[in-house]
């Protein structure tokens, strides 16, 4: 969740594309440039060990759109994926 955080906030969406489930992620990820991605604090964590094959993040993200401060609070479903953890969908609060 970290790194795909990290990734928006970098602009790096093609780590966001890479770590995106293939069965649920859009066919272009494209910046939104009016977005300064601000802080983001993890919440709860459900599963996710190294054991597990799913888990989900609840986190709020923090940014600036406009001259605006927003909140995204989101709670994220992950699953592993060749050995590695991917998005798979989520529910906005």
């Amino acid at each position: 969740m970290r790194a795909r955080y990290s990734a928006f906030a970098t602009g790096s969406l093609n780590y966001v594309f890479r770590t995106w489930h293939p069965r649920t992620r859009p066919i272009d990820i494209s910046p939104t440039p009016d977005v300064t991605w601000v802080g983001l604090e993890v919440l709860r964590t459900v599963d996710g060990g190294v054991s597990d094959d799913t888990g989900t993040v609840e986190f709020r993200a923090r940014f600036h759109r406009a001259d605006r401060k927003h909140v995204m609070h989101e709670t994220s479903r992950f699953e592993r994926r060749a050995g590695r953890w991917v998005y798979v969908d989520g529910d906005i609060a």
